[in-house]
């Protein structure tokens, strides 16, 4: 049997079950497998018959004409073959398409079923519920822990205003011992009164207004105070020069 003959002959299924789609698609591509190799040989052929017409040319008429006429019909083969093959290479395509899509619906199917299965033995009311259990068990765990760190025993009785008030009697008491005791200590040196009058305080001036009055005494205290070391200085020094002009009376005299 030929090999058109065993994809379009008669055989098992012929008759009976259908092909399934991949057999089906197996079939066609090896029919488009058949269809090029024919395609090949009609085209040798073409060649060759064309090449007989050019050798006998107007030598022998006859044989070239029946080469041309072998050509034609080779020719119109060659055609019928590529309206064929391109038939079933749409028809190829168009079944895979179809598997395709077969598969992906197929796919669906089962994940739907699936996502049915896993929702089965789901309800909206008992997640809910557990939702609202989880929620009171954590309040209650939340609860445990604040009793736990919550103080116990002896510091539940003690007032803390009552140990506000004693911790502030301690203190006056010890503020009142170190007043007491201020008479009995070591008086501490205190600074020499200054030469020059200090100013009193005018109730009519600002803050400000004795801040600048102070310091401009300080000037001038200053301003004594380096003068009267000028003084001295030149005291010193018309002493020793008066030193000097005995000493020089008394070696003139001698």
């Amino acid at each position: 049997m030929s090999a058109l003959g065993r994809i379009f002959g008669k055989g098992k299924n012929a008759k009976g079950k259908a092909p399934s789609p991949q057999e089906a698609i197996q079939k066609l591509r090896e029919t488009e497998e058949i269809m090029v190799k024919k395609q090949e040989f009609l085209e040798g052929k073409i060649q060759q018959e064309l090449a007989t017409a050019k050798k006998h040319g107007t030598k022998n008429k006859r044989a070239a004409l029946q080469a041309l006429k072998r050509k034609k019909r080779y020719e119109q083969q060659l055609s019928q073959i590529d309206g064929t093959l391109s038939t079933i290479e749409f028809q190829r395509e168009s079944l895979e398409n179809a598997t395709t899509n077969t598969e992906v619906l197929k796919t669906m199917s089962e994940a739907a079923k699936a996502m049915k299965e896993a929702h089965q033995h789901m309800d909206v009311d008992k997640v809910d519920d557990l939702m609202a259990d989880i929620t009171e068990q954590q309040e209650l765990a939340q609860e445990i822990s604040d009793a736990i760190s919550r103080p116990m025993g002896f510091a539940d009785d003690v007032d803390e205003d009552e140990l506000l008030a004693e911790l502030e009697e301690m203190e006056q008491e010890d503020l009142e011992k170190e007043l007491l005791n201020v008479g009995e200590d070591e008086p501490a040196k205190l600074p020499s009164v200054p030469a020059t009058r200090v100013p009193t305080v005018p109730a009519a001036l600002e803050e400000e207004e004795w801040n600048l009055e102070t310091r401009r005494h300080k000037v001038l205290n200053i301003g004594t105070l380096r003068q009267a070391a000028f003084q001295c200085q030149n005291a010193s020094k018309v002493e020793e020069d008066e030193d000097d002009d005995l000493r020089e009376l008394e070696a003139w005299a001698s």
